[in-house]
């Protein structure tokens, strides 16, 4: 099986060389890698032709339209069987290709997603957001894997499709945020194999502070809306918990400064996230923190859902109108 890699960038030169390096560490040498350059203003060209004599790279450079469609212009460039889509903040562990190979040659599937993982080397900080994302005590849940909530939906840091599979949805949509989400209903709604790859792991960077982890979540409760306009039947009551959390987590805190019993519940639900990872990172200091981004994974996502529900629900203002803010500058 011959495999593309597509990889968008946007003013992360110093991701991509890590990414690249990676790549280079794979026994699996049976890809072409493409990089594709979303209009940057700090252009990582020169990091990529570092690897032009140990990886079959390439480089392009387009105007920015968002990752959605700078993928594609990626995958219109490509030729492999199989696409292999990757954010630039992912560093791919040695026997990923395997991984892949393996479960394509025992069942097949159009489409797969993998999971993701903290490196060693990330801060506490990253560590921390990493157990937000992925945790069963907050969204982690809902994303999908061998404890969910909902059915897995591969999302665009590790995603892998099949060539034609991919020609015959349109690739992904225009949509400025949930692009991946949208690609994958489509998957389901047209009746395509897809598999989570368990063995297919990536070490995911995500966000390095709280306050950028924040604007990340909020902008995924509002692309949830944005599918629901375009899907209602993908909105499940699962997607409503962070909603549920965020609103909770104001009536109790509002109650608070009548009797301190209200805040037993959000004590307890820390004390829960502390322990928990605590003990998946065998760090305390790392546990503390994961309690603050839990917080933030629940309310950003939740007061993200309900800002959208407001705009796109009730006052029925389209997507760009409703929010017309570019989200990935």
């Amino acid at each position: 099986m011959f495999y593309s890699v597509i990889i968008p960038v946007y003013n992360r030169p110093d991701e991509v060389n890590e990414l690249l390096l990676s790549l280079t560490r794979q026994s699996f040498t049976n890809f072409e890698v493409l990089v594709v350059e979303d209009g940057s203003s700090v252009p990582c060209e020169d990091v990529v032709k570092k690897y032009s004599g140990v990886l079959d790279v390439k480089y392009f450079f387009k105007q920015n339209s968002g990752p959605g469609q700078t993928r594609n212009y990626g995958v219109e460039r490509s030729k492999g069987d199989y696409l292999i889509i990757l954010d630039s903040d992912c560093i791919i562990p040695e026997g990923y290709f395997e991984a892949v190979e393996a479960e394509l040659n025992s069942e097949h599937a159009d489409a797969f997603g993998g999971p993701d993982r903290a490196d060693d080397s990330f801060t506490d900080m990253q560590k921390a957001i990493n157990y937000a994302m992925t945790s069963f005590f907050t969204t982690g849940g809902i994303r999908g894997g061998k404890k969910k909530l909902d059915k897995f939906y591969p999302r665009s840091f590790n995603m892998g499709v099949k060539r034609d599979v991919y020609l015959a949805l349109g690739g992904f949509s225009k949509m400025r945020f949930g692009e991946d989400i949208d690609f994958s209903i489509r998957i389901f709604k047209n009746n395509y194999e897809c598999r989570l790859f368990p063995d297919a792991w990536v070490y995911h960077k995500r966000r390095t502070d709280l306050r950028k982890f924040f604007k990340q979540v909020h902008n995924s409760g509002i692309a949830r809306i944005n599918l629901y306009k375009k899907y209602p039947e993908s909105l499940k009551l699962v997607h409503l918990l962070p909603a549920a959390f965020t609103s909770g987590l104001i009536v109790l805190l509002l109650l608070s400064c009548i009797t301190l019993w209200a805040l037993l519940p959000i004590l307890f639900y820390a004390l829960i996230i502390l322990l928990d990872s605590a003990l998946q990172t065998k760090s305390l200091k790392i546990g503390i923190i994961a309690i603050a981004a839990s917080f933030i994974q629940l309310t950003g996502y939740g007061s993200g859902f309900i800002q959208a529900w407001w705009k796109r629900v009730f006052l029925k203002k389209d997507e760009f109108s409703a929010f017309e803010k570019n989200f990935y500058k």
